[in-house]
């Protein structure tokens, strides 16, 4: 249960910081410095799996 913990926590933090990624990854690109626009997609995509990973595990909140 301990190794379940650690792991839940280290896909939360992981989640958590792809979304501070993509609201930079936003922000570079409303300001015209972002020049592979597919960063954004792909952010989204590996937030999409973690959380995905975390429901199949019953976890809620993510």
């Amino acid at each position: 249960m301990i190794k379940e913990n650690t792991n839940l926590a280290k896909v939360k933090s992981e989640i958590l910081n792809l979304k501070k990624t993509l609201l930079n990854l936003k922000f570079q690109k409303s300001s015209g410095q972002l020049e592979n626009t597919s960063k954004i997609k792909k952010t989204k995509k590996e937030i999409a799996k973690l959380k995905t990973k975390l429901s199949s595990t019953g976890v809620n909140n993510a």
